[in-house]
């Protein structure tokens, strides 16, 4: 009997340290992996929710960018990571929609590997050609992609930007290189540059040179036209029939972290993104900024992988 009762006791104790240290959370700086470069678009929306998630925590918050592998480095590490909501996960499609269907085998489970912690919206991604190009419109970028097969290229900088640019070629029938790149940055230089004709890019790091004329947009990936860009017309009204590449961001932290720490951290979130001025803020980087409880966030990331993996097939794309 005296060994059941410390045995429970023990346990007690477990628990209730295990309260106390969510009751008290944060007591350190909260670190956000961004699966991608500094100055790619979840980058930018990442810091600025982060300052408004510090204040809001009254604890420093730090981005750390750890790009590479489709973000499978950053899912991953964070994956590993202590379970106690000090290192979380800005997830994205590529982590956690495209992976999966894209890489043979992957370090990480999407959903096994993570607690679902807030949607934080989606992205509007537009397809941009070097201005040099002789084509102003979708219809003639297809109709000299398709009188000079193989010489056109597009670059990418993330897994948007290798299925939209697929999804084109199958649906088009036309003949682009492919060229990939670590992150959308260097992609972004070299398109730029007129090294690589085209790409799919997010709003938040295109939209300036595509005002200043140093690119060139012809077409959103939404079915919608984006309402930062009421002019662009969608590539399913531009000649592509069907055509429909949606991206996503959201906040998820390792698996086995405390309900009360997720909760937390979803309540705060919750209020950032509801808030009218931060949300100005984040519409100028053309990224569609909404939030919901974590079980709804867990449903859309299986809803997702289904969408992802049809995506994917339907472009043909043989996994890595």
């Amino acid at each position: 009997m005296r060994g059941r009762f410390g045995f429970f006791f023990a346990i007690c104790l477990a628990l209730a340290a295990d309260s106390a240290g969510a009751q008290q959370y944060p007591a350190k700086p909260v670190t956000i992996v961004v699966p991608f470069a500094a100055g790619s678009g979840t980058d930018l929306i990442t810091r600025l929710l982060g300052q408004q998630l510090a204040v809001a925590l009254n604890q420093s918050v730090v981005v750390e960018n750890k790009p590479g592998a489709s973000g499978v480095i950053a899912a991953t590490y964070v994956a590993r990571a202590a379970p106690d909501g000090y290192t979380l996960l800005m997830a994205t499609n590529s982590t956690h929609s495209a992976n999966p269907s894209l890489f043979k085998s992957l370090p990480y489970d999407p959903v096994k590997d993570f607690a679902p912690v807030a949607r934080a919206g989606s992205y509007v991604f537009m397809l941009v050609i070097n201005p040099e190009l002789p084509a102003r419109t979708l219809p003639e970028l297809v109709a000299y992609a398709k009188a000079n097969p193989g010489k056109l290229t597009y670059a990418s900088g993330n897994t948007t930007g290798i299925v939209a640019g697929e999804t084109l070629k199958s649906k088009a029938g036309i003949d682009v290189l492919h060229v990939p790149y670590k992150s959308t940055p260097p992609a972004l230089n070299d398109v730029l540059g007129g090294r690589v004709s085209m790409m799919f890019i997010d709003l938040a790091p295109g939209l300036e040179h595509v005002r200043a004329g140093t690119l060139r947009a012809l077409a959103v990936t939404t079915k919608e036209r984006s309402a930062l860009l009421p002019d662009l017309p969608s590539l399913h009204e531009a000649g592509i029939p069907g055509y429909d590449v949606t991206s996503w961001a959201g906040l998820f932290a390792p698996a086995g972290t405390p309900n009360e720490i997720v909760a937390r951290l979803n309540e705060e979130m919750r209020k950032i993104i509801s808030n009218p001025d931060v949300r100005a803020k984040i519409a100028v980087t053309g990224f569609d900024a909404f939030t919901g409880p974590p079980e709804t966030l867990a449903a859309f990331v299986q809803s997702e992988l289904t969408n992802w993996a049809k995506l994917i097939k339907d472009a043909g794309i043989e996994p890595q």
